[in-house]
């Protein structure tokens, strides 16, 4: 492969891969829109949507990687990657700031007040006489599986620390690939790459078992009320994104076990680590504000 970089700046060629994306992302919101009904078919449309983005994924990697390893980019291209990750990153920021606005909202706003607090109301009579200010709640016709309305929370120090730990873990194992990688330590970049990912993966697993206990046991599902809809729809998206950044890992690992990237210009592994650490940050939120207090 060359080893040399472009004089000008990279412009690719028409690709295939933002169809096959966008196809992928259509039998997920497919699915979603038949699972939230009650329709178990929606498990089939999931499923093809995720193999459809695992190929894109990996075919759209290896095209960039293709590029990369030729030669192709020049420092003014590793700066567009640069900007293009961050506004990324920062667009992902927003995405979880509008999921944690709603359990504010809800929280902190919207049960009070329909509890009467701030009003003149006497007692809880401006939403309904059962209705109770407290939280969690599912509001007052008592939504969900069982028929009285009741469910369990997931305690914060059980499975739930354990994945805290298990993340921040994650995010020292990847400082150190990243410091190896630098100094040209490959084996150590290696080791501590795959113990990135598959923590990563473990991480995904215990969520699992999480949501599984939940369903089952706990009466804790998407439709008991607003407490279940925040909650897996926060944890829910925090869990498709673990997913991806260990798929990601996955990826760079396989590139450095090939002998891909040198010290000075590795900007996917950094890309990477950027967004690991950015999931490992959301994860703390999600374990303070859904699970402890």
């Amino acid at each position: 492969m060359a080893n040399t970089q472009s004089t000008g700046y990279y412009f690719a060629p028409p690709s295939k891969w933002p169809v096959v994306g966008s196809t992928a992302l259509l039998f997920l919101a497919v699915s979603g829109v038949l699972l939230f009904n009650g329709y178990h078919v929606g498990w089939i449309s999931f499923a093809i949507g995720f193999l459809i983005l695992l190929y894109m994924l990996f075919g759209w990697f290896g095209t960039v990687i293709h590029e990369s390893e030729g030669g192709l980019f020049n420092r003014q291209v590793d700066m567009s990657f640069r900007w293009a990750m961050s506004w990324f990153i920062f667009s992902e920021v927003m995405f979880f700031a509008a999921f944690f606005g709603a359990l504010f909202y809800a929280r902190s706003l919207s049960v009070p007040w329909l509890g009467g607090e701030g009003t003149k109301v006497i007692g809880n009579t401006l939403l309904h006489p059962l209705f109770e200010n407290s939280w969690p709640t599912n509001g007052p016709a008592k939504l969900g599986p069982n028929d009285d309305g009741k469910f369990d929370i997931i305690p914060a120090f059980g499975l739930p620390a354990l994945n805290t730990l298990i993340l921040l873990t994650s995010g020292v194992t990847v400082t150190i690939a990243h410091h190896a990688l630098r100094v040209g330590k490959r084996g150590l970049l290696n080791t501590f790459l795959a113990l990135t990912f598959l923590l990563g993966f473990l991480f995904v697993y215990l969520q699992a078992t999480e949501y599984h206990h939940a369903y089952t046991e706990l009466g804790l599902q998407l439709s008991t009320g607003i407490y279940g809809s925040t909650f897996f729809m926060l944890t829910g998206f925090h869990g498709f994104h673990v997913t991806l950044g260990a798929i990601m890992l996955f990826c760079i690992w396989l590139r450095t076990m090939k002998g891909h990237m040198t010290p000075q210009r590795h900007f996917a592994f950094e890309a990477v680590a950027w967004y690991w650490h950015f999931v490992d940050v959301v994860w703390l939120g999600l374990f303070v504000f859904v699970y402890w207090i």
